[in-house]
Formats: structure tokens, C-alpha cells, sequence
């Protein structure tokens, strides 16, 4: 099972290129007192290339969301008059903005209240676009049938980190950390996804092709980290990358622009935002190699 696979080259950019030719992410993301998750990912996926970026977010958040980044759009979503979480009113609204999407990413900040479980199942079954879960939109995954993502025909990459998994997997965090190699390509193979099992030496499989990461610090343990590389990853994707590539390239990019971001503000002072500042240096890197 190699992991010494050679990384993706980028996305080539003619001169004549212009903001629709590099897709448009969308992503369905925060909640109240997560709109920061919403603003790391839309930003890094604004750095990662994508010529649109646009969130879908709660009402209520929605202005936060707006003034965390001029260059991202937002939409506000309707949201439940008790608990201020997502309204199944907002569905339609989510499918339509998908039907223009070049990929949809879900789950940063969304929080797991209300009828979130039973939104994320539509969308997974409606939309037709690529679909990028992460974080609370992987705990509401594992609340639906263990074989549910099966019913997808749209390329969906997952971006667990070790809980994550084992809460999708039902089996202890324990168990994963022991065995990541081959649970992560099993549940990859068998749901016919691309799998990125976060961690020291993140893995990156889809069952077939299979990718370790050796960039990244534990300087990147930090709330936020994973916004970012969903943002980084569905820009890539939305660029007409393959799913795996996409995430393999997106989890170099990642860990090298952390790695960056560490040699000049230390690991114990880095913040998730300093990953994406230093995203721009990491892409040069790969651009001259």
C-alpha cells in the first residue's frame, strides 16, 4: 500500500481565465457562537483558489459571517423560532444555491440541534454536486443509517479527525488510532468515498490509492484547523481537481503552510488563521517545484 504517492500538480490557470472558471464553493456553515468556523472556511477557500466563495448560514449569524471577510458572499438561512438552529425551511434554499455550486461543503460550526440530522440527509441524497463533510456534519452523519453515504452518485470526500471516525465507525478512538491504516481504506472502499483521516500523518485513500501526509505540526492543534483545510480542500475541488487529489493536495497544502506558520509565530503561539495566511507561501512552494 504506497503512501509515497507524487502530490497533484495545481490547477493550471490560462491567461484568459476569469473569477467563473475557478468554480464557486459553497458552503453550509456556524451557528451561533461558531460564525468563526463559517469565516476560516470560506477564507481558506478563498486562498485555496475557488473564484467564488459563498456561505449559507443562519439568519442570525449571518451579518458576523458577512464582516468576517469582504470577499466571500453570504446567504442567510431560515432558522427555528426555538433553539436558533437550521429551519427545514431551508432546504430549498440550500438545493437551489447548490444547483450552481461547483461543490458544497457542510458542516463547520453548523452545530447538531433541531432537524440538522435530517437536512443533511436530503442534501445528501439531492445534491449533485461534489459534497465536502466535515466536523459537526460527520457527527450528524453518524446518527444516519452506517451505509447511507452508499445512496450518493456526486464524488463526497470526508475529513474526519480520530473521534470523528470512531463515532462514524462506532468503535472506540482507541481502536481507530490502532488500526488507521486499514479501517480508513476499508470505510473508503466500501462507501466509495475519499477518506482523509486526520491526525499525525494524515491519511488520505479511497480504498485504492492511498497517501500519508508528512507535512503538519502538532502546532496545528488548534480549534479551527479543520475549517480551514475543508475551505482548501473544496477550493481545489471546485478547480475540476479529482476528489483525490483535492484532498491529497489540500492536506500538503495544509500541513505545509502550518508548518510555515509555526517556524515564524512558534507552535505553541499559532492560531488557525495563520494557516491560511501562509497558504499563498505553501501554493508558491508547489507552484516552483
Amino acid at each position: 500500500m504506497p503512501a509515497d504517492l507524487p502530490l497533484p500538480r495545481l490547477p493550471a490557470r490560462a491567461a484568459d481565465s476569469h473569477k467563473g472558471t475557478f468554480g464557486t464553493v459553497l458552503a453550509v456553515a456556524g451557528s451561533r457562537g461558531m460564525a468563526g468556523a463559517a469565516v476560516l472556511c470560506g477564507s481558506a477557500a478563498l486562498r485555496g483558489g475557488a473564484g467564488l466563495v459563498k456561505i449559507a448560514t443562519p439568519c442570525d449569524v449571518q451579518p458576523i459571517v458577512a464582516g468576517g471577510n469582504p470577499c466571500f458572499m453570504t446567504v442567510g438561512l431560515p432558522i427555528e423560532s426555538k433553539g436558533h438552529t437550521l429551519a427545514e425551511d431551508a432546504v430549498p434554499v440550500i438545493l437551489e444555491l447548490a444547483e450552481k455550486a461547483s461543490v458544497l461543503a457542510i458542516g463547520p460550526g453548523l452545530g447538531e440541534a433541531g432537524k440538522l440530522a435530517e437536512i443533511l440527509e436530503i442534501l445528501l441524497v439531492q445534491v449533485k454536486c461534489p459534497v465536502v463533510l466535515d466536523a459537526d456534519g460527520l457527527n450528524l452523519l453518524a446518527k444516519l443509517p452506517g451505509k447511507f453515504l452508499s445512496r450518493r452518485t456526486a464524488p463526497t470526500i470526508l475529513t474526519p479527525h480520530p473521534g470523528e471516525f470512531a463515532r462514524l465507525i462506532k468503535q472506540p478512538t482507541e481502536t481507530v488510532q490502532a488500526n488507521r491504516d486499514e479501517l480508513a481504506r476499508h470505510f473508503a472502499s466500501e462507501r466509495g468515498i475519499v477518506l482523509v483521516l486526520k491526525g499525525h500523518g494524515t491519511i488520505v485513500t479511497d480504498g485504492d490509492k492511498f497517501y500519508r501526509n508528512t507535512t503538519g505540526n502538532p502546532g496545528m492543534a488548534t480549534g479551527g484547523s479543520g475549517d480551514v483545510l475543508t475551505g482548501l480542500i473544496a477550493a481545489l475541488v471546485s478547480q475540476r481537481m479529482s476528489p483525490f487529489d483535492a484532498a491529497q493536495l489540500g492536506v500538503y497544502l495544509h500541513g505545509r503552510a502550518g508548518d510555515l506558520a509555526a517556524a515564524a509565530k512558534s507552535r505553541m503561539g499559532m492560531i488557525a488563521s495563520d494557516i491560511i495566511d501562509f497558504l499563498p507561501a505553501a501554493i508558491l512552494e508547489v507552484e516552483t517545484t
